[in-house]
């Protein structure tokens, strides 16, 4: 097989959702049709119960959420598939954010019984930023939920992206008696023996489910069907390649029902990886450099080695272990020998790999996110992924100080994460900022039991974060109001706290000159306005 009949069978996708619609429930359901788990965990598992593959972290296993992305590949009917799974909690979305970054398609997951939630509509406005195209799968119809109609309006309403029903329920919660897929033509059984049923030319029309259905439904997915033949939008591949149509699928992840016809589906219509804008203009996944960029870092996934993992995309070339590569940002040469294929947190060495593939390399602290590898002569940078500035700070300070450099170590290395952002004042007192107060609670279960040091955290009455323009620095010290103060990120770049709105505004009316910004780049190189 050449190497762009490689590359045509990759498919990466991120799966969305708001907490508890089952993002992780289908995940699992689809690595067990790929084969890439034998039996499917759930995400509270009891007593001997298997928990989630993508959910790894001890601490998810507790609690029964996502705190951490997953990198999961399979393969399936001839398709190379890297899924992504998300943490769908808001204090996680910054994580969330990088990770689509790297796909080229979105799985959009909705609970059918509470519709489009505020958290899914944060995150299909980063897919709609990006222009990725979003296959949306409603779930648990095996629960009373909405009206399937009402379902779709709620999804165009709360995004403003016209849907088109590929499958459709048959039913909910205790009516529930299958799918109908439009386009196939086929009637999906819900738990019953040999229950596909091929229907005629004249479709739900004809009287191939008169009596295998019961009447009521059967008479309401008529009427169903007349609205959205009559009403509905139509089915086009290139829209919805192009992200501006958004097909809809029906199911029960749980039950791993409506599933298969989803997968299916989905790998055919998928676009495969594309091309990918640099600082100076776009990178080919046909160009025969090497080059990728990465994404994510992760710390002490294996607790048996302590060790890191930089997660990298490959958008050009092909990778071999071994190879030579340089780190845009330093300029420094970097081998790259050892690499994995990722399936959560297990791993296996990888000898080679192609564009759309995403591996694991060791990082002793090389690396960062966002930073681009290649073996191209020229310099070469893929846009840099923002940072976001938080809203909830926190002083942390060891309990025991002959533990300082386990600590030390511990918050470095999960600020080279991105799992939180870490500050300093003046006096070297470190700070934490966060979008939610879950992000704490994780970061010190994990400094306890990743790094063995206990700590103490105090909250601080700052609600805004604003980075300063750094030639201005030591005029900040000097016009400081009542309710800020300075601090510095990792990259020693100046940032103001302040109170809250109304401390900022009033920093601004008496400073004019004074420069800030509300979003900045990941790398230390230049100030990006947000």
């Amino acid at each position: 097989m050449s190497i762009l009949e490689e590359i045509q069978r990759r498919r990466i996708f991120g799966i969305i959702s708001h907490p508890d619609a089952g993002k992780t429930t289908l995940t699992e359901k689809l690595l067990l049709h790929g084969g890439a788990i034998r039996e499917a965990g759930t995400v509270k598992a009891r007593r001997n119960a298997k928990f989630a593959k993508s959910d790894w972290m001890e601490i998810e296993k507790q609690r029964g959420i996502s705190v951490t992305s997953s990198v999961m590949q399979f393969e399936y009917n001839g398709k190379v598939v890297s899924i992504m799974d998300t943490p769908g909690h808001n204090d996680f979305g910054e994580d969330t954010y990088r990770i689509l970054t790297s796909v080229d398609s979105a799985v959009m997951v909705i609970d059918a019984a509470k519709g489009v939630e505020a958290q899914t509509v944060k995150l299909f406005k980063v897919c709609s930023m990006r222009q990725i195209p979003i296959f949306t799968f409603i779930n648990k119809l095996d629960r009373q939920s909405k009206d399937p109609l009402e379902c779709m309006a709620d999804l165009e309403d709360a995004l403003g992206l016209p849907s088109t029903a590929v499958t459709w329920p048959i039913g909910n919660g205790l009516t529930f008696e299958g799918i109908y897929d439009r386009l196939e033509n086929k009637v999906f059984l819900y738990r019953q023996k040999n229950g596909i049923i091929e229907l005629g030319p004249k479709g739900v029309f004809g009287d191939a489910l008169e009596g295998v259905i019961s009447q009521a439904n059967l008479d309401i997915l008529r009427e169903e069907m007349e609205l959205l033949d009559g009403a509905g939008n139509s089915f086009d591949l290139k829209a919805i390649k192009e992200g501006k149509l958004s097909p809809v699928f029906f199911g029960s992840a749980l039950a791993d029902f409506g599933v298969t016809a989803f997968l299916q589906h989905f790998l055919e219509w998928a676009p495969g990886p594309g091309t990918r804008k640099t600082t100076t203009g776009e990178v080919l996944p046909t160009d025969e450099f090497f080059s990728g960029f990465i994404f994510k870092i992760q710390a002490n996934m294996n607790p048996a080695h302590r060790d890191r993992l930089a997660f990298l995309r490959i958008c050009s070339g092909t990778f071999t272990r071994g190879m030579t590569v340089t780190l845009s940002r330093t300029g420094k040469q970097m081998k790259l020998s050892q690499s994995t294929q990722l399936m959560a947190n297990e791993r296996e060495t990888l000898e080679t790999a192609v564009v759309g593939d995403i591996i694991g390399i060791y990082d002793s602290g090389n690396y960062q996110i966002g930073d681009t590898l290649t073996d191209r002569k020229e310099k070469l940078f893929f846009e840099p992924l923002p940072t976001f500035p938080p809203e909830l700070f926190m002083r942390v300070h060891p309990i025991n100080s002959l533990k300082a450099k386990q600590f030390q170590k511990g918050v470095q290395q999960l600020a080279q994460e991105g799992a939180i952002q870490v500050y300093h004042n003046e006096f070297n007192d470190v700070i934490l900022g966060a979008v939610g107060q879950l992000q704490f609670e994780v970061f010190e279960y994990r400094l306890n039991n990743e790094y063995n040091s206990e700590v103490r955290m105090e909250a601080l009455d700052y609600g805004v974060a604003r980075w300063v323009n750094p030639v201005s620095v030591e005029d900040v010290r000097d016009h400081l109001v009542a309710r800020s103060t300075l601090v510095f990120d990792r990259f020693e770049r100046p940032i103001l706290l302040f109170a809250n709105q109304y401390t900022l505004n009033n920093f601004m009316q008496k400073n004019p000159d004074i420069e800030l910004w509300e979003a900045l780049n990941l790398d230390d190189s230049e100030y990006q306005e947000g």
